[in-house]
């Protein structure tokens, strides 16, 4: 019986490598993956990590979250360098539209900038009437912490010292060429304002001693797009799993819970959402 055994040993390994050689093989061990580059905003907020873990579930497709300044996701855009975008800049989105980088866009959500800053408010931004005249107020006796980033954020700022006919090289003004959450925290550290999404300051609400000091100017509105990037530009684009993605942020249910998404522990949504519009 040893001598029958020690026969059939061999056999065994031999039988064993080929299962093995053909698992490696087979399609479901490798798992389909894309790269989403998307603004701070959505990962300082913690709201990526609620989506991306349930739509891999739900897809099987693994998801790397890059998150930079809007200037930077569009840019990886346009050197094919991610498969998805989400951003919140519709003038600069426009461009890489215009260009044929990126296809297929939706709108996912929205929410507002709002200025922030020292609750003794030195500058008395809290008087002030528009976005624009707060600006103006923070020349006069303030200080202004700028992501300096080309971040959505970012470009509405410049918007608005454009806007008050005001050059930003001429403001007490830092730029620290980080994102959102960063930027909060070194506002607070020296006592200047800034602008920020409102989710990202709810969110790092906690830790700051920062309030809001403006809010609720129309001209502060802050609109997320979702876009494939481009496969007919970008050979490398994995745009069927790009897709895949941009349906489940616009699907009912993830919509839902973008609405919902921290009410309960902030008091106040994060982010809004509304009847999706193409691009």
């Amino acid at each position: 019986m040893a001598d029958v055994l020690s026969k059939l040993l061999p056999i065994k390994r031999l039988l064993m490598a080929v299962v093995l050689a053909l698992t490696s093989l087979s399609p479901v061990s490798a798992q389909e993956s894309m790269i989403l580059a998307t603004t701070t905003s959505t990962a300082d907020t913690g709201l990526l990590d609620t989506l991306v873990p349930r739509f891999e579930r739900e897809s099987g497709i693994e998801v790397k979250v890059i998150a930079v300044g809007t200037g930077a996701a569009l840019r990886m855009a346009s050197t094919g360098d991610a498969d998805a975008v989400l951003v919140h800049s519709p003038a600069a989105e426009k461009r890489y539209v215009d260009s044929g980088d990126l296809v297929e866009g939706r709108q996912i959500m929205h929410n507002d900038f709002v200025i922030v800053g020292p609750p003794s408010d030195p500058a008395g931004v809290r008087q002030t009437r528009t976005a624009v005249d707060a600006m103006r107020a923070i020349v006069q006796r303030g200080a202004f912490i700028s992501r300096g980033d080309e971040s959505g954020t970012h470009a509405q700022e410049l918007s608005l010292w454009a806007a008050a006919n005001v050059d930003p090289a001429s403001v007490r003004r830092e730029e620290t060429g980080q994102g959102m959450g960063a930027t909060l925290a070194i506002a607070d550290q020296k006592r200047g304002y800034t602008l920020t999404d409102r989710g990202t300051y709810l969110a790092q609400r906690k830790r700051l001693g920062l309030t809001i000091l403006f809010q609720g100017d129309p001209a502060l509105r802050n609109i997320y797009h979702a876009y494939v990037v481009n496969p007919a530009s970008h050979q490398k684009v994995k745009a069927a799993a790009a897709r895949a993605f941009i349906r489940f942020l616009a699907s009912p249910a993830t919509q839902q819970t973008i609405a919902s998404f921290k009410v309960t522990e902030y008091g106040e949504a994060l982010f809004f959402v509304e009847p999706v519009a193409a691009r």
